[in-house]
């Protein structure tokens, strides 16, 4: 009936037989008989090999990709340079796994991978500790609520609306199964209103989420929040973009408790969406609060270094109700990625990289207001994203930007209704003076 199913008629005969079942029907008797499906499905006949392979590639034609077009879009997934050392690398089979080996101490080459990618992560963000990585951005920020909630004993979360709104949904979902409470900070000209900060902040309150920069690219004024959040007793969780700690001051020198993000940037292809990583990292004494796995440093009994997993702090190894987490992997593969794409680029790469996307979206910025058909949102400073507002429809100038094979912007009002009419756009090292001044020429046209 199957033809890739190894096994012949005599053989599933003789399982049959062991198990006192006369036909494979007869292993669905369970199932109620008014409930089971008895015709055949309504799908193709099977393809050969050559013929599957012909209509996945028209199939995968219908979509079109960075190489076809010239991409500004961000808003929490960004089209870096990727050396081609990155993909030589991960690719190798030695590495290319996405998973972290259940017998750890005969995988030393993995654990050492994971060990780097934790110090080059804590380097980053100038903080104590770092995770093995989390799924991706949205759960790194919801599991560090979690370790608020956890270290503080309290029960409100308060998270700032110039959060990813994807972020913010996803943590919402997280504290809403948790016994907790979620609370939004509004915003005032792009950045967090510390005033309604101030307002609502309270002894119940465990965290308070920034994002830096934030969703418009602006880079929020984290220092006055920090007092206000410290001073309450509450923590400071700072949802950063990896490239602009290049140039911009650290999650740690700002007093943040915990540093969160999203690691596509560091090295991984956009990917239609994923799968991508999500870093953490945190204070010493906020470690064993930390979910997932942390990969730790030791000398085996010829004094010869080696590699452990130091803690564990999840179901599958602890007592349950002492779990911080019920995520049990790590996106080791992508975390590889991004560990390579950071010993690759080094310190001055990156900060090199931060600088080229600040210098090119502010260049593009100008230009942008230059026409007189476009207005600043906001009036702020901002790393490689920015909004603009037209009194001309969003959704048709990128249109008319695909038709010439330009990806634009994301249109605001789609997460925030206030905003219509706005355009947030990203530009990265990969853009080129023609590409913007293509964009430019070609916004102010359809404007």
């Amino acid at each position: 009936m199957f033809p890739y199913i190894p096994h012949t008629p005599d053989d599933e005969k003789y399982m049959l037989d062991c198990i006192r079942a006369n036909s494979i029907e007869d292993l669905f008797s369970d199932i109620p008989d008014e409930v089971r499906f008895k015709k055949e499905l309504d799908i193709n006949e099977p393809l050969s090999e050559i013929e599957l392979s012909n209509h996945l590639k028209k199939l995968s034609s219908k979509n079109k990709n960075i190489n076809e077009i010239v991409c500004f879009l961000g808003a929490g997934a960004y089209d870096h340079y990727i050396p081609s050392v990155v993909k030589h690398i991960v690719s190798r089979p030695e590495f290319y796994t996405a998973y972290t080996p259940y017998q750890p101490e005969i995988s030393q080459g993995t654990l050492q991978a994971i060990f780097e990618y934790q110090t080059m992560i804590c380097s980053l963000t100038n903080m104590d500790a770092a995770n093995a990585s989390m799924y991706d951005g949205e759960t790194a920020c919801a599991e560090s609520a979690f370790m608020a909630l956890e270290a503080t004993k309290r029960k409100k979360i308060l998270i700032s609306k110039t959060v990813n709104p994807q972020i913010r949904k996803v943590v919402q979902t997280y504290i809403k199964y948790h016994g907790a409470f979620y609370q939004e900070i509004g915003m005032n000209d792009g950045e967090t209103d510390i005033e309604n900060l101030r307002k609502e902040i309270d002894r119940d309150t465990a965290a308070v989420i920034l994002q830096y920069p934030n969703f418009f690219g602006i880079i929020e004024d984290v220092a006055q929040a920090e007092k206000i959040i410290h001073s309450n007793g509450s923590m400071l969780i700072m949802s950063v973009n990896p490239i602009s700690l290049g140039i911009l001051k650290t999650p740690g020198e700002l007093g943040a408790d915990i540093a969160v993000g999203e690691g596509q940037a560091l090295g991984n292809k956009l990917n239609f969406g994923g799968p991508y990583l999500g870093f953490l990292a945190c204070t010493n004494k906020l470690i064993r609060k930390m979910p997932g796995r942390v990969v730790g440093q030791t000398n085996d009994v010829d004094g010869k270094r080696g590699f452990v997993l130091t803690l564990q702090a999840r179901e599958q190894h602890i007592r349950r109700q002492k779990a911080t987490s019920n995520i049990c992997s790590n996106q080791a593969l992508n975390a590889l990625t991004a560990t390579v794409y950071m010993a690759v680029m080094g310190k001055k790469g990156i900060k090199e990289v931060a600088e080229q996307c600040a210098k090119k979206a502010h260049y593009a910025y100008k230009k942008l207001i230059e026409t007189g058909k476009y207005k600043p949102l906001f009036d702020k400073p901002f790393f490689m994203e920015f909004a603009v507002k037209s009194d001309f429809d969003i959704k048709k100038i990128n249109d008319e930007l695909l038709k010439n094979n330009i990806l634009g912007g994301f249109a605001l009002e789609k997460e925030y209704k206030e905003l219509d009419n706005s355009l947030l756009l990203c530009v990265t090292e990969k853009r080129t003076k023609d590409e913007i001044d293509n964009l430019v020429k070609l916004m102010e046209v359809i404007a």
